[in-house]
């Protein structure tokens, strides 16, 4: 499973469908759980993931990797039998310095920044995109 911890508002209408999109096309382990909490309560929540939980810190200034690399990442996790947890800021995205050092991974989307509502589809197809790629199905094509 995926949990997705938001930080700020739920998402919007256009939004939610866009995403629901991808959402729909998943399969376990790629089932995505959505939580969306206050900016002020993300630490609390994020630093109290159980340590086997595999935590994913979305962060303009992180790791740039390729949809093959997140993919195998996450197949990893999952062999291992860890659940997996991407944590994305509200709209200034900043996060503590002990949610960075809770972080298993720091990854960035783009180099550019994006807003953290765009975030959260772009998030949801790279994910989508990612099990596509672990099936070895025709989704992604480099």
């Amino acid at each position: 499973m995926i949990r997705i911890i938001a930080g700020g508002k739920k998402n919007r209408a256009w939004l939610a469908e866009a995403c629901g999109e991808y959402e729909k096309r998943l399969r376990k382990p790629y089932v995505l759980s959505w939580q969306f909490v206050d900016e002020a309560e993300l630490e609390a929540k994020v630093t109290a993931l159980s340590r086997d939980v595999l935590v994913v810190l979305l962060d303009e200034r992180g790791e740039l990797l390729t949809s093959p690399e997140l993919a195998e990442r996450l197949e990893s996790a999952f062999e291992a039998g860890r659940e997996v947890a991407f944590v994305l800021g509200g709209a200034f995205g900043h996060f503590s310095p002990a949610l960075q050092a809770r972080a298993n991974l720091v990854l960035s989307l783009s180099k550019m920044v994006l807003p953290h509502q765009l975030c959260r589809l772009v998030l949801v197809e790279q994910l989508y995109r990612a099990q596509e790629i672990n099936l070895g199905r025709p989704y992604h094509h480099a």
